[in-house]
């Protein structure tokens, strides 16, 4: 099972907030949908879905 890596973890939380101090309230919003559903994945033994395959990519 894939474990979750705190740094890297709070390097893309940082980006998030990052694209919030922009003004990109769009994509900041897209980004945590995108990590929700992949530490999702991780809890859940790496079962992924058909819905979470259409996510968009990380966007910066």
């Amino acid at each position: 099972m894939p474990k979750v890596d705190p740094l890297q973890l709070a390097k893309r939380i940082d980006t998030v907030l990052d694209i919030l101090v922009g003004g990109d309230h769009t994509s900041a919003i897209n980004n945590l949908e995108i990590l929700k559903a992949e530490l999702l994945l991780v809890a859940n033994g790496d079962e992924q879905k058909e819905s979470d395959l259409k996510k968009s990519p990380w966007e910066i």
